[in-house]
């Protein structure tokens, strides 16, 4: 099979970023069942998902600037590679401390979302990279959705090895598809990494940046919340079964997709910063309203899953255009911008999902859930209002 020679079609960066989204989520519901298999406490097998999620903001760091200066392509293939047989170990693995190895190396997937939006990046323009980012994350949303869905039915039916025997075969997989349609995107490589560190500088003194980092951060951390808090509000003041939470987070999660979609239709002919800040002001709408209901008396689980819908709605709008501002600041600089900010948005994920699991009570629940969620909100909007002042004050000759 030779090897890609054109562009990548959006479709494998679709899949590619939702891998890394089910290498998260869906064997989330084995975890009790490891234990047991292992004969460890569950605290030590959910290491496999806080490890992981260390490891790979750690990696985002590091992947971003190697493609950045030795291209896309090879960098995706060889992180595929890993997380292949990493995959691999985890179904042969003996012991928890083998499996937490192989499965800490598995975050070498998250090479998917990092690259493949600096691959977009480097093939549009801001609007029109937005507008593909759009289409990109309301297709790998319905990831989050199956993924636990279909983890949970293979332990049942083959153990939870199955699900770890699957992701071997999508790694497998996605490598084949990355050889023959991933083609190198990246044409304005540095010659040596010593004069890409050398631009660095300008991408950390660069306030757009941290603007539109900042923004897509906070706007993610009040889903971090939401998912943290939910089961216990769900449980403590509405009485719900798993599946109907489930169905709840469901919903949220098709909001996210309907923003996204409005994006990929539009954001082409749209301002980035026009469309975060309708976003933005959405998200912190919802929760706001549904602040002044509980604290009136008025609060039931339609205003509690309701608020939570304007904030995966308004993210729908967000976040493409976030990412996409992220990687135009400096182009050449792509996928360092893209790794920093993806780390960014992991570190404060960890941050206010550790405060709101700290923090909610049966007796705070609903107001603690939506106040984090509204404050992170607002903070988003805060970062895209500081953009736009940077805008006015120091006009880019192509505004984005």
């Amino acid at each position: 099979m030779r090897a890609a020679q054109t562009p990548p079609s959006l479709a494998t960066l679709i899949f590619a970023t939702a891998l890394s989204v089910l290498t998260l989520n869906m064997f989330l519901p084995s975890l009790a069942r490891m234990a047991d298999d292992f004969q460890v406490d569950y605290a030590l097998v959910n290491l496999s998902v806080a490890g992981y999620l260390a490891i790979s903001a750690v990696l985002q760091l590091i992947m971003g600037p190697l493609s950045d200066r030795y291209g896309r392509r090879p960098i995706l293939l060889i992180c595929m590679a890993i997380f292949t047989v990493a995959s691999v170990g985890c179904v042969l693995a003996d012991s928890i401390w083998t499996f937490l190895g192989f499965r800490l190396l598995q975050a070498a997937v998250v090479a998917g979302p990092v690259l493949s939006s600096a691959a977009i990046r480097d093939m549009h323009s801001p609007n029109e990279a937005a507008s593909k980012l759009g289409y990109v994350a309301m297709a790998m949303a319905l990831a989050p959705m199956l993924g636990p869905m279909l983890g949970g039915a293979l332990d049942m039916v083959l153990g939870w090895r199955a699900g770890f025997i699957l992701y071997s075969g999508f790694g497998a997989g996605m490598l084949i598809l990355l050889w023959a349609d991933m083609g190198e995107t990246n044409t304005h490589r540095s010659a040596t990494f010593s004069a890409q560190l050398r631009e660095y500088p300008h991408l950390f003194r660069a306030r757009r940046f941290w603007g539109y980092a900042l923004c897509a951060a906070f706007s993610i951390g009040g889903f971090f919340s939401f998912i943290t808090g939910a089961p216990l509000v769900a449980a403590a003041w509405f009485d719900l079964s798993p599946a109907m939470l489930g169905l709840g987070i469901g919903i949220i999660t098709g909001g996210f997709m309907v923003g996204n979609f409005i994006t990929g239709r539009i954001a082409a002919h749209t301002k980035l910063t026009t469309m975060i800040l309708a976003g933005r002001i959405i998200a912190s709408a919802g929760p706001f309203c549904g602040l002044l209901l509980f604290s009136g008396g008025q609060g039931s689980v339609w205003v509690f899953f309701g608020a939570a819908v304007f904030v995966g709605f308004g993210n729908g709008l967000t976040n493409a255009n976030a990412s996409a501002g992220v990687m135009s600041v400096r182009p050449k600089l792509a996928g360092s911008a893209a790794g920093l900010s993806g780390a960014m948005i992991v570190a404060l994920g960890a941050v206010l999902t550790s405060l709101t699991g700290a923090l909610v009570t049966a007796e705070n629940g609903p107001f603690l859930v939506l106040g984090m969620m509204c404050t992170s909100s607002f903070a988003g909007l805060l970062a895209v209002l500081y953009v736009r002042r940077v805008d006015r004050q120091d006009p880019l000759p192509d505004a984005i």
